[in-house]
């Protein structure tokens, strides 16, 4: 049977084209949701940028044909601007002059005047919920969500100890590995490209190799051994996440890392960055470009005192915090000389090697040569996300840093934020490389390392 999805207006906002993603079924645009779009199309940054192009989307629908009758879209589908309604009866605690109210005497009407399912789709977990309160089934845009499992880039798997001395000379084939279910049968997992590889002898799981699917073959590391600007990988993810940073932007011009705050994330990628214009100029590089989103910061940065940086400043504490601690690796006196360390911090932001921009403008830009860190991804939404990969020109590396349990940004979770849109998306591509880090691969401290055990 045809459904009916009536859309709430924060679905416009994230996803434009959510109009056209319900196949044969009916789309219901209530004329309340019409009227939040038109106030929202000058707010700055996305917000505004998708209001504008859900507007644009339902005026082309209008010239070609009767919205309060229905345009067909895709050949099946049908989408509706309701305007009828206003007289249907909600419990008196649900006041009508509320807009979310106003959608759901909409929701409410067509139940008791169609025998079609009516579902509201909104992002508002709140809306959800009131919706069930009279009797309306309510569900989230599903069409951008991650997978319920989540991809970490990494897997440990075993094979024969001739494969492990095989790797060395040029990679074994990824189909002569296998994982072990708990009834001791093997199985053989499906890889993807560029996941990285435990792999461990069927004889002794002692005896370990690390290495990287690439055209259905794992081969080892390249950069196992390094010391980016005198930093040493202390466990398995920070060594997986030094092979990625490492490969050339040709190579590797997508890195997406996941993983609890104090797992060195943003460390080592500056460690890396700094390596590759500092330590030893590859010329790979022009600077380092760091971009930190915020849930209200990206509309509001024209309404704060100073220049962008000034208004950004802010946000890029942390940055600052890893800063202090590469440029004097000398941790008992680090802090010795507060103003000569400031000073050497400075310098790197005085000479251009690091430089900090609002996400906001990034929009419609084409970054070339440029090692280009996004901390904080996942309070991105997806249509940032995309903007920001597609900005990427010749040359750019792309490192996307978060952690999708640490959500600020309303209407955004762990499946449906832009970094865990950008993972499941790019899975598999020989241009991304992703990697988790696990919770008790913390680097932080011992206190943080017991917290993340314990809270």
């Amino acid at each position: 049977m045809v459904k009916i999805y009536v859309l709430d207006t924060n679905v416009l906002l994230q996803s434009p084209e959510a109009l056209f993603s319900f196949e044969d079924n009916i789309v219901v645009i209530p004329v309340v949701v019409l009227e939040e779009l038109d106030n929202m199309k000058k707010a700055e940054g996305e917000t505004g940028a998708n209001a504008r192009s859900s507007i644009r989307n339902i005026e082309r629908l209008r010239l070609e044909g009767d919205l309060l009758k229905g345009v067909t879209v895709n050949g099946k589908g049908k989408v509706i601007v309701e305007k009828n309604f206003v007289d249907v009866e909600l419990p008196s605690d649900l006041p009508e002059a509320k807009s979310d109210n106003r959608i759901l005497k909409v929701c409410k009407g067509l139940s008791e005047k169609k025998r079609n399912r009516v579902i509201l789709v909104t992002k508002d977990i709140l809306l959800r919920i009131k919706a069930q309160i009279i009797g309306i089934k309510a569900e989230d845009f599903e069409k951008e969500q991650a997978a319920d499992e989540e991809y970490l880039g990494r897997r440990a798997v075993y094979t024969s100890d001739e494969n492990l001395k095989e790797l060395k000379k040029g990679g074994i084939s990824a189909d002569s590995v296998y994982e072990a279910e708990e009834n001791g049968e093997k199985r053989i997992p499906e890889l993807y490209e560029n996941e990285f590889i435990l792999l461990k002898s069927e004889l002794s799981e002692k005896k370990t190799r690390l290495g990287r699917v690439e055209n259905g073959i794992i081969k080892k590391l390249e950069y196992q051994k390094c010391t980016p600007y005198g930093v040493t990988p202390g466990n398995l993810g920070l060594t997986y996440l030094q092979e990625a940073l490492m490969q050339p932007a040709d190579k590797a011009p997508l890195v997406i890392v996941k993983g609890m705050a104090g797992t060195g994330k943003t460390f080592y990628t500056l460690a890396v960055g700094l390596e590759k214009i500092l330590n030893h100029p590859t010329g790979e590089y022009r600077r380092i470009l760091i971009c930190r989103p915020n849930s209200q910061f990206d509309d509001d940065i024209g309404f704060l005192p100073g220049d962008e940086e000034e208004k950004i400043a802010p946000l890029m504490r942390p940055i600052i915090d890893n800063l202090e601690q590469l440029i004097d690796s000398n941790e008992k006196h680090r802090y010795d000389n507060e103003a000569e360390l400031s000073d050497k911090v400075s310098e790197i932001f005085d000479r251009g090697i690091i430089k900090t921009e609002a996400l906001n403008f990034i929009r419609g830009r084409s970054i070339v040569n440029t090692y280009l860190i996004i901390d904080e991804a996942q309070n991105m939404t997806p249509g940032q996300v995309k903007g920001i990969i597609t900005r990427a020109g010749m040359g750019t590396k792309i490192i996307l840093l978060g952690d999708p349990n640490q959500i600020d940004r309303p209407f955004l979770d762990e499946r449906t934020n832009g970094l865990s849109y950008a993972c499941e998306h790019m899975k598999g591509s020989p241009l991304c490389w992703q990697i988790s880090l696990l919770a008790d691969e913390c680097v932080r401290s011992p206190l943080a390392v017991d917290a993340i055990k314990r809270l």
